[in-house]
């Protein structure tokens, strides 16, 4: 069974930095100073170089360290679903978050980081997901949540349309239209 996961990354000033910086476009990481098997791991996952970043903090490092290629994760905020990514590599390099967020020290420290293999912007209402079976009117999906199997495959099933079309391109710009 596809891991589902749904990650708020939208929410706050910064979240929105973060996600311009390593969504909204591609990043190159040949010569950021990965070590070399997340290097080699990234290069295989996309041979341009390049890809769209996300991660979690340090207080997520249990869960992260269960996170497969291949999972697809929903990127929230502004009560939709904003993106669709599928992982290309998830690893734990807090120099290499840190030099792709430029957090604040003394609020945030990311530690855990992956890379999307595809992509697809979206625009789905919370309304839609609450509707499906086994979700719960008003949740707002706070925090990192890796979904159950069933709940997996509910989402998986409703997303099928979104994730069947073409994902973005590496050198396109994906804006948020919220």
């Amino acid at each position: 069974m596809v891991q589902v996961v749904i990650q708020p990354s939208y929410g706050t000033p910064e979240a929105r930095r973060h996600w311009a910086d390593t969504l909204t476009r591609t990043v190159p990481f040949r010569e950021a100073g990965l070590d070399a098997t997340d290097l080699a791991e990234l290069t295989d996952a996309h041979p341009s170089g390049r890809a769209r970043f996300w991660g979690a903090t340090a207080q997520h490092d249990r869960r992260m360290d269960t996170l497969e290629a291949g999972a697809v994760v929903l990127l929230t905020g502004r009560k939709h679903v904003l993106a669709i990514g599928e992982v290309g590599h998830s690893f734990r390099d807090p120099a290499f978050a840190r030099h792709l967020w430029r957090p604040d020290p003394a609020r945030c420290l990311w530690s855990n980081v992956y890379s999307f293999r595809r992509y697809w912007p979206a625009r789905i209402p919370y309304e839609e997901i609450w509707a499906l079976p086994g979700f719960t009117t008003g949740d707002n999906f706070m925090g990192l949540r890796f979904l159950s199997p069933d709940k997996a495959a509910v989402v998986l099933a409703h997303t099928a349309a979104d994730r069947r079309g073409a994902p973005a391109a590496d050198d396109e710009t994906c804006p948020v239209v919220v």
